[in-house]
């Protein structure tokens, strides 16, 4: 099987790979010149262009920051045409980014006119899960595309839920990461708030994991500089995911709680945080950092 994927960011990168180790014939491509090269050297197949990289292609996988580059990518903008004109008809598409469930259906419509299976398949699970190959995929779209592509998505994944009809992973994915974005918010109040007391982060941190304050941000990712040396809190936030992606994330979830008239006042406050964390100048920093406006204000 011969698979394209486009789009080498943090979380595309290592998805690449572990396709390519797995045994599959994977032709790469990003904007980017910098992720071209740190990926070839690697091992990576890089394309000279998205079109070149999809010309053969029997699986096309996506993984870009926002719905403006996946729908610019593959319907085209500013005259250029899009890609669905260099996918070939049967070829299947993958889109892995989070973006809004509309901009999911609209591709996918222009998809299928032209016999391409499409399904929205955004995942969760951190750069960590990306590397180590244990992503969680939230599924959206016919069952026959989500079991032809089950077999790709179990080399990057060791979760796979069909969340429903086209457009409905990405639903399920701002919902999570909603909830994701609050609990990091709440983590890093509650050990700003015990540092400030002159408790031990570390000690703190494992009361309230094995306590009724139990979360994956204290269990997987804690936001706090030295407990946890696999976190990018250690790593002074650096890669992870953005701020400016979770605050994306959290834009999106307004926008659909707005359409559909749902009450998420915990979602509106942290995405209003985030925001305020981005414009202090933090917006390139993996999510966690927003412990420092935390500490700030109570300081």
């Amino acid at each position: 099987m011969k698979i394209a994927f486009i789009g080498l960011g943090n979380m595309g990168g290592p998805m690449a790979l572990n396709l390519r180790k797995a045994g599959y014939a994977v032709k790469a491509f990003d904007l980017s010149d910098e992720a071209c090269k740190k990926y070839a050297a690697e091992g990576l197949a890089i394309s000279r262009s998205a079109a070149e990289s999809v010309a053969d292609a029997d699986v096309v996988i996506s993984m870009l920051p926002a719905s403006a580059h996946v729908e610019g990518l593959f319907l085209g903008s500013g005259g250029k045409p899009g890609l669905l004109d260099s996918i070939r008809a049967g070829t299947l598409v993958i889109d892995s980014s989070t973006i809004a469930a509309a901009t999911s259906r609209k591709v996918a419509e222009a998809a299928a006119a032209k016999g391409i299976a499409m399904i929205d398949a955004p995942v969760s699970g951190g750069t960590g899960g990306a590397i180590a190959g244990t992503l969680t995929f939230m599924v959206g779209g016919e069952t026959d595309d989500l079991e032809r592509a089950r077999p790709v998505l179990e080399k990057m994944g060791a979760n796979i839920f069909h969340a429903g009809g086209i457009g409905a992973g990405q639903t399920a994915k701002i919902c999570n990461n909603m909830l994701l974005g609050i609990l990091m918010i709440g983590t890093s109040e509650a050990l700003a708030l015990g540092v400030a007391n002159g408790l031990d982060p570390k000690v703190l941190s494992e009361i309230m994991r094995r306590s009724s304050g139990g979360n994956w941000a204290l269990e997987k990712y804690n936001p706090m500089p030295g407990v946890m040396d696999t976190a990018p809190a250690s790593k002074n936030y650096a890669g992870g995911f953005g701020t400016d992606l979770m605050l994306k994330d959290l834009g999106l979830a307004q926008e659909n709680a707005t359409a559909v008239r749902a009450a998420t006042p915990l979602g509106g406050l942290a995405r209003s945080l985030y925001a305020a964390h981005s414009l202090a100048g933090h917006g390139a920093l993996d999510f966690s950092s927003v412990l420092k406006l935390l500490q700030k204000a109570s300081s």
